[in-house]
Formats: C-alpha cells, structure tokens, sequence
C-alpha cells in the first residue's frame, strides 16, 4: 500500500509513539535522523514536535501540503499561530497530559530550595565541613502557597501542596471562570499583589501571552515577603529575570527555582550571576520530562495527528 500522507517528526519522540506512528500502512514517517528532514516544507502533511523546534510565518509560508501541526505539551508559543491560520493549518497540543509530572517537579525543586538540599550536597562534594546549625531549612507545613494561573498544572500543585503539607492555597487568575476549582480547598483573591503579600511560596502557571510577560517584575517582588520562594515551572518571559537576579541580591525575596528561562537551556554563559547564588535552582524546563508522561503524550500526539489527517474530531484544537 502506498501511503497517503507524510508525516515529520521534528523533535525526538518517545519511542512507543514512534512505534505507533510507523504501525499506520497510511503514513510514510520521516525521523528527526532522516537527511530527509531538512525537505519537509515540500512534501509534509503533517508535523509532531516538541519546543526545540520553531515554526514561523516563513515555514507555513514555504509548506505547500501541509494540513497539521502536533505539539506534545501545551505551550505553543513557538508556533506561529496566526500564520498557521493563515495558510489553513490546524494546530493541536495535549492539555492536561503534563500536569502531574510538572507538579511533582515544581514540589521537588521547592523542597529542595527550602531545606537547602542542593546547597548542602555542593559542599559536602567540595569536602566542606556542613555545621548543621548554619544551615537550616525552611517547613512548608502549613504555609500559604499563592498559585499564580488556575488551570489544570495549578490545580495539581495546589492538590499536592494541600494533602502533603496542609497548606493554605490562594489562587489568583484574571480570566478562570468564578467556580474553578470549586472541588479544592481555596480563597480566590483578584489582586496580584494581595496574592504576593500574603504568600510564602508564590508558584507561577500562566503560558507567555503579551498579558503575562514580565508579570512578575520589579514591583511584584517588592511586595513579595523576604522569606518568600518564587517557583516559575510555566514560561520564560513570566518573570523579569533581571528584577529577579536584583531581589535575590537584596534580600527582598528568600530564593528562587526556575525550570522555565527567557534563554533555554540555561547556560553559565547567560545565567552566571543567578547560578553563583546559592537560593537558587535552575534545571532545563524539563517539568514534562518522566518516562510514562513521555510516553503516555507522545502516543496521545500520534492519535491527534492521525485523527486530523483522517478529518476525524481530535482533541486539544488551538487554531
């Protein structure tokens, strides 16, 4: 059988979802390894990919057969999305899938940050003598967790945070619907800065929209309390990162844990004087990145994709 539609996977894939996407007689797949890869503005029917790769208004304009574009995750912010609409493309991603693995991160690098974990392994691997009275920790047993974005990923973290440590959620979202998360302990303030003001860990879940860039700047961090963590697991961009480095520098807030930078991945290069300071933790935005979410998404991505190809409803529809 000659297949019907060529599909490239741009962005590496877990290999069951690959496996699902060779198993189909319909579909001739292209790898990320294929030299092939380089002419798919000529001959793609569809795309899969990941953040590493861009799409811009010059690829859809160059894509002459191209119907659809599958991203595994649920920020598309690298994906031209009114070029997509332009040339009548369909863009699709997978909302939801990636909640409790990025939630187990956002909870494994504050506990981290707040019982020093990282600084103390440091030292004791330079063969530091660690005087446990000079570095204690912070608890966060029954401390307010302000949750910044109340969809799905906020509302995991606000789960784990509520039935492992008792802590008091406040959620904070201009455009959530007024009984969102109506099956979770919380008080919903409409301020930004009540939110800041009262929060010992203030957790950021927005993507990066011109409405949220930079929405925690120089400003916010002056009304955040000094012994405050910020967790931004969402978007680089969120945060102002120079006002950042300035606040950790002054002592305004007590640390800081990113695994979404403006510059991905970090590198000493462009993250030196944050990385020099102890109260924080950088990893590569690697939330989403578990062998079983991997896999369960990627099979997900495979399905959208074939649905669309076959102009059968898929879900996770962005334009």
């Amino acid at each position: 059988m000659t297949p019907k539609f060529t599909v490239y996977v741009l962005d590496p894939y877990h290999p069951d979802a690959i496996k699902l996407l060779q198993s189909d007689p319909n579909i001739k797949t292209i790898l990320p390894t294929d030299p092939a890869q380089t002419c798919w503005h000529a001959h793609a029917d569809g795309i899969i990919l990941r953040s590493e790769t861009v799409l811009s208004a010059k690829d859809f304009s160059q894509a002459k057969k191209l119907k659809v574009v599958v991203k595994q995750g649920v920020g598309v912010d690298n994906i031209d999305l009114d070029a997509a609409r332009k040339h009548g493309v369909a863009v699709h991603n997978t909302p939801a899938l990636n909640s409790e693995s990025v939630a187990e991160l956002c909870m494994a690098l504050t506990l981290a940050l707040s019982r020093r974990i990282c600084e103390i392994d440091r030292a004791i691997r330079k063969g530091q003598r660690v005087v446990r009275s000079q570095v204690l920790g912070v608890s966060m047993f029954r401390k307010t967790v302000g949750v910044i974005g109340m969809g799905n990923i906020g509302k995991v973290v606000a789960q784990k945070w509520l039935g492992a440590f008792e802590c008091r959620i406040l959620g904070f979202d201009p455009v959530a619907p007024k009984d969102a998360w109506n099956d979770v302990k919380h008080d919903r303030v409409w301020c930004l800065d009540e939110l800041l003001k009262q929060s010992d860990l203030v957790t950021l879940h927005v993507p990066l929209l011109e409405s949220t860039r930079g929405m925690i700047g120089e400003e916010q961090f002056k009304d955040m309390k000094m012994t405050a963590i910020l967790v931004n697991c969402a978007r680089g961009g969120v945060v102002d990162e120079a006002a950042l480095l300035h606040a950790l520098k002054e002592g305004q807030i007590w640390g800081a844990v990113l695994d979404a930078m403006e510059t991905e991945p970090p590198t000493l290069e462009s993250y030196g004087d944050l990385l020099a300071l102890e109260n924080v933790i950088m990893t590569p935005h690697v939330g989403a990145s578990t062998v079983e979410n991997q896999c369960r998404s990627g099979t997900v991505v495979i399905d959208t994709l074939l649905k669309v190809l076959n102009e059968e409803t898929a879900p996770g529809k962005v334009c």
